[in-house]
């Protein structure tokens, strides 16, 4: 495989922000040489980048491919009135539902979506109690077939009973062993649904299991205030307590949500290690209330929980629900948001996926944007909320393969799997009305 130039590009990193316009050398999966000028070599695919901005793949820190076939479905039997009845009434039966033919179309569903808006590594949670064994597997075939990059867990919960609980744990512990020491596209955490659905010997068995590995567990945590009500009326202790003295608490642990913890308990979560992801729309969309995310910290990212992988509207999102909520966020803080899970990334696959620097590995988006105003490293957050979007991904590549270029799909027909992905929701949907 010849070598890829990138010439001219203005190459942008999101924290601290800052716009190079150099060349960029890709090889064997890597950033190679950037400088310029560099000069192509007999081999090199040469593309030209002047009217391009290159930034580093996005990450979506928290998502569910397993919802990518809920788009449109028909309403649930009963209306919900509340968190517990949209959980019950719509998403737990739609896990039930799945199989093995659907979560497949549902990852490549999924995937597509990412690719087309300039995602490039997905954090998922999956969850499907009716087929639980080798489930993690087939999300990392679809994944593979796309080309994409994810980290993967199973939704280990009691709400199944103990049979369905000790196969997520032996789902996970397949994923850990097959995943965690590898130097490809996918990784694996310990995977939980929520505290409330847990009891302490199953939240220890999510801890030990990512001792064992050297992980962290990923956690539903105070989405809405049921979980947090749950820790003192069954456990008399916060909810923070509960998962500290079980060990949840770990470094790399990825605790989504977090809308109910107060200052004290973020405190306890940020000096355990623990990320902690943010993700507005789903949020808004469940009226679970709006998370004090100025007291997130550092170990802070961005997240869908399963509305779609684009994350230029996750972060339009974010930035307009802070302000309207009176506790805004900057521009600069929803690009470091953004950037904050490239870092996580980078942590989990122990490699440079939030810069573009030599020896990075070259997951990249190639982005249109013939802006009407002057752009530069101090205003281009404010650029990037209120002037970009997804329709000017042009290109993306991961581990220096292109798996969209110049608005092509290179990995799969994407017509044809559109439409399978659209007889495999007709099936979906059909079981989840017999359920």
């Amino acid at each position: 495989m010849c070598a890829i130039l990138l010439k001219n590009a203005s190459l942008v990193c999101f924290d601290p922000i800052n716009i190079d316009i150099c060349d960029l050398r890709i090889d064997k999966g890597k950033v190679i040489e950037r400088d310029k000028p560099l000069i192509a070599q007999q081999d090199d695919e040469v593309i030209d980048c002047s009217e391009k901005l290159v930034f580093p793949g996005i990450v979506c820190a928290h998502t569910h491919l397993y919802s990518a076939l809920a788009r449109g479905m028909p309403p649930p039997k009963q209306t919900p009135t509340n968190f517990y009845e949209i959980l019950k009434y719509i998403w737990w039966r739609l896990d039930r539902a799945l199989d093995e033919e659907t979560i497949y179309w549902s990852a490549i569903a999924g995937g597509l979506d990412a690719i087309g808006s300039g995602t490039t590594t997905l954090i998922d949670h999956h969850a499907s109690p009716e087929f639980i064994t080798n489930s993690l597997s087939i999300i990392k075939q679809a994944l593979s077939d796309l080309g994409l990059r994810a980290v993967l867990c199973y939704e280990v919960t009691d709400r199944n009973g103990l049979m369905g609980r000790d196969l997520g744990l032996k789902e996970s512990r397949n994923a850990l062993t097959t995943l965690t020491n590898t130097r490809g596209l996918y990784r694996a955490l310990v995977g939980g649904h929520a505290a409330f659905t847990l009891d302490n010997t199953s939240l220890k068995a999510l801890a030990d299991l990512a001792s064992e590995f050297n992980c962290g567990v990923h956690l539903h945590v105070a989405e809405d205030l049921l979980d947090e009500k749950h820790a003192p009326e069954h456990y008399q202790m916060s909810l923070i307590e509960r998962l500290e003295q079980t060990g949840v608490l770990r470094p790399g642990s990825i605790l989504a949500h977090c809308t109910h913890f107060d200052k004290d308990a973020l405190r306890i979560a940020q000096m355990s290690g623990c990320w902690l992801v943010h993700n507005p729309r789903s949020n808004m969309n469940n009226s679970v209330g709006y998370a004090k995310v100025l007291d997130f910290g550092s170990r802070s990212a961005l997240g869908t929980d399963g509305i779609g992988a684009d994350m230029f509207e996750e972060a339009k999102f974010a930035f307009y629900k802070s302000r309207d909520a009176k506790t805004p966020l900057s521009a600069e803080r929803i690009l470091s948001l953004l950037a904050g899970g490239q870092h996580l990334a980078s942590e989990i696959f122990d490699e440079q996926l939030q810069t573009l620097n030599i020896g990075a590995s070259a997951d990249l988006v190639l982005f249109d944007y013939p802006s009407p105003t002057p752009l530069t490293a101090e205003n281009f957050a404010w650029h990037f909320i209120f002037g970009m979007s997804s329709a000017q991904v042009s290109s993306v590549m991961v581990q220096g393969k292109f798996l969209l270029k110049d608005g092509k799909y290179q990995t799969i027909n994407a017509v044809e799997a559109t439409e399978k992905t659209r007889q495999a929701a007709i099936k979906l949907w059909k079981k989840m009305q017999e359920l």
